[in-house]
Formats: C-alpha cells, structure tokens, sequence
C-alpha cells in the first residue's frame, strides 16, 4: 500500500508522521520483526558459545548479526508473505532465518533457531528491548531538552517578582523562576524514577521452566544461560518466575511513572496558559500564521492546548496498558498480543507534546509591565508579612486587625496600608520596617537556580 499522510487513520501516521517518523524504528511492524530477529540471532549466538551448537565455518558471529543489523524494507516484506501462510508471525521470523541460513549453506544447524522456545520468549524479549532503546534514545533526550529550557528560563527569572495566586485570589507575591523550577525539580524527579524501573523480560521456554531445553541437555544451567542472555548480552532484566509471558509489572509502573510525567507537564500547560490569558506573557507571532478564522487580532496559546491534549490522549493509554497488561488467565492468553503493539502510540503523543510544549516556550514574550501593574494593584497581599512582624514584636491580635482591614476589600493601596501602620502603637524603627515592605519585595528566600 502506498498510503499518504492524508489517507491515515491515525494522526500519529498522519498529520503529525514528521515529528516522530523516529520512533518507526521501534514501533512500526517492520521495526518489531528486527528485533525479534536480534533475540533469535543472540540466542542462536550464545548456545554456539556454550558449546551446544557448533556453527560451520561459512558463518560467523558477525555475519549471524548482520541478519539484525542490516534488516531491510524487503526482508520485513519476506516475513509478512510467509506470515500469510503460517498465520504465526514468530513463526514466520523463525523461518526467514532458516532461510537465510540455507542460502549460506549453514543448512545443518538451521533447526537450532528457536530451539525450545515458545513465541512470547521472543515477544516478551524483543519488546521490551526496543521499548527500552525507544525511551533512552528518544524520550529521555526529548525530555532532558525540556528540562534544560526549563532551567535556562528558571535562572533568568529567578528574581523576577510575580503576584501569586492562591485558590485564583490573589496571595503572598513569589518569584517567577521559582515557580518554572517547580515544574523542573518534579520532572527530574519523575525522569529519575522512571529510569529506576528496569526492563523487565521473559526467556523460559513454552510455561517458564526450561521444559524443553531441561529435557534435551539436562546438565546445562538453563536458568543462569538465560540470565546471561537477557541481562549480559541484551541490557534487560529477566524475571525468573513467569507463566508462558512475562507478568508486565514493571512495564505497568513505566506507564504509571509516564503518567505522573505527563500529569506534570499538563499542569505546566495550563498555569502557562493561564498566565498568558492574565497577560503576563505575551507570544512571538510569526509572518503569514493566523490565530482566529473570523477574530484577526488573536494569538492563541495553541502550543500549550496541542501539548495538553496529547499528553492526555498518552495518559488514557498508559491507563489502559498499566490495567490491563498485568492480567492474563492461567498461564496465557491472547489479550496482550494486540494491546502490546500500540505501546509506541501513547510514546508517540507524549513526543508530540513535548515538541509542541518547547515550541510554546519559545514564543513566550515576559510582559514585565502587567506583572508590576498586578503588584502594585494588590498592596492587600502585604498584609501577611504585617501582621507576621507584629506578631514578633507582642501586638495584640494583628491578624484579626489586618483581617478587619483587608479582607474582602478592594482599594488597598500603599498610602492606605502606610496609613494603617502609623496609627498602631509601636515603635517607629517598627513601622519603618514595615512600610519597607512592599508587593514587590515581599517574596521570600531568594532563589537561585
């Protein structure tokens, strides 16, 4: 099929195919097959270097990887034909070596590929082989840029100060690098957990114990042979007490530590998106971009709309991988056959919105004179740090005098805030100290990142 972008059911391959057309080299159909054949050919590999198969002198290590490593368009389209008949599709790759190995005249020890194993050591080996090369060779570096401009905008707003807002009222004044910090300090967290849960596979044989591999050579230590092939040789963690599929409980917290990044980030989208319709921000607009069909002045935050709902669209995938992967009747069924290949969708959303999160950022233009128009707008908020001194200093009962002053009331401004401190019966160097305090600078520890 020659399908265009126009013609895609799915955005992913569709309108947003250019911004990660990347992670087809994981996730596409073609990408699975390769990986598959990478686990075949190291398992194939490792039992030569054990001594259990002797490999002719046609073939050698590098020539059995290069089956992998120079896997084409054409040999993914040769698998499918033999899928067509087999109906198996591990089956198919089992063939297509075999193939290849007839053509290098290596025909004798051909039935040693796949020897003893079921499909889903393969399956549960392959995928969480290129999940793991997806996240750590796409994700985690689409990620880390983030952060870095994250940090970047952090440090040259670190002393910017920025009327809060609590309960959308407004609140003590904070500092606007700190409050992008935030975002930054959560995400490295999450990033750092993320990385923490190792990829987990399964290489057992047809239920998890070896049976087939234990009665052909049952002086061979199955168990450490498939430690070494999965943990040494293919940078995975084998689970070692599984059914016929690995139980997907580490790959279900990847999804839910994926959420709780996405969460993060989504609520990032919305306080800037928030800030913007405040007018503290303002975007770089671009020659010949409309932002309304009928309302020309406009300049939506469509950046930051993009990036919200596709995190979302990957959060209500990753619910269902994390719900539903971990569940299998008896020692297998089917049901996580079709759901594991659509683990690449929620990753691909998550990188859109990334992408369309960074272009956001870029635009973003700081109105400095709407944020010192709020401050000042807002004396109200001093209120806090007043009574807080008087508190120090024995008054009676400030916060119900500053209550009685300020809540619920507007027009607090300087001259009536100065005005209340002269009235109260306290030293001068007292009121001094309190009128030095200001919208402005009551903003805390100051920051720096």
């Amino acid at each position: 099929m020659n399908l265009t972008a126009l013609q895609a059911i799915s955005p992913i391959d569709g309108r947003y195919r250019k911004q990660v057309e990347n992670l087809a080299a994981y996730f596409s159909e073609a990408a699975l097959m390769r990986y598959r054949v990478r686990v075949e050919i190291a398992y194939l590999i490792q039992l030569a270097q054990h001594g259990i198969v002797h490999l002719p002198k046609s073939i050698s290590e590098a020539w059995l990887n290069s089956l992998w490593e120079n896997f084409s368009t054409e040999n993914a389209e040769s698998i499918k034909r033999s899928e067509a008949i087999t109906n198996h599709d591990v089956k198919a790759v089992e063939y297509f070596i075999k193939e290849q190995l007839e053509a290098a005249g290596a025909g004798d020890i051909k039935e040693w590929v796949h020897f003893g194993l079921t499909s889903q050591d393969i399956n549960n080996t392959a995928v969480p082989l290129l999940w793991k090369e997806a996240l750590e060779r796409e994700f985690f570096p689409a990620l880390q840029k983030l952060l870095e401009t994250l940090h970047a905008q952090a440090k040259s707003w670190q002393q910017r100060p920025m009327l809060a807002r609590t309960h959308g009222q407004p609140a003590s004044p904070t500092l606007l690098g700190k409050e992008w910090y935030v975002f930054a300090d959560r995400l490295a967290g999450q990033m750092q957990a993320l990385k923490g849960i190792p990829n987990k596979a399964k290489f057992g044989g047809a239920t998890g114990n070896f049976n087939a591999h234990y009665v052909a050579f049952p002086s061979v230590d199955w168990v450490a042979f498939g430690n070494e092939l999965v943990e040494q040789k293919l940078g995975l963690r084998r689970t070692r007490y599984t059914t016929q599929i690995e139980p997907y409980d580490g790959f279900a917290a990847q999804c839910d530590a994926l959420k709780r990044i996405n969460n993060i980030l989504i609520d990032f989208c919305r306080d800037i998106w928030t800030y913007i319709s405040m007018e503290y921000f303002s975007q770089a607009t671009k020659e010949g971009e409309v932002g309304s069909s009928a309302m020309p002045h406009k300049v939506n935050p469509i950046d930051f709309e993009n990036a919200e709902g596709n995190f979302g669209m990957a959060n209500a995938l990753y619910e269902h991988l994390a719900a539903k992967l971990p569940i299998s009747r008896l020692q297998r069924d089917l049901t996580d056959s079709t759901v594991l290949r659509n683990i690449g969708v929620p990753l691909a959303h998550s990188m859109i919105a990334l992408k369309s999160l960074e272009r956001g950022l870029a635009k973003l233009r700081l109105n400095e004179k709407k944020l010192d128009a709020d401050l000042e707008a807002n004396w109200a908020v001093v209120a806090e740090a007043i009574q807080t001194v008087l508190r120090r200093e024995g008054y009676p009962q400030p916060y119900e005098a500053l209550k009685a002053l300020t809540r619920g009331k507007g027009g607090i401004t300087q001259e009536s805030m100065h005005a209340f401190i002269d009235h109260l019966e306290i030293r001068q160097a007292i009121k001094d100290e309190l009128k030095a305090i200001t919208p402005a600078n009551y903003t805390g520890i100051p920051m720096s990142f």
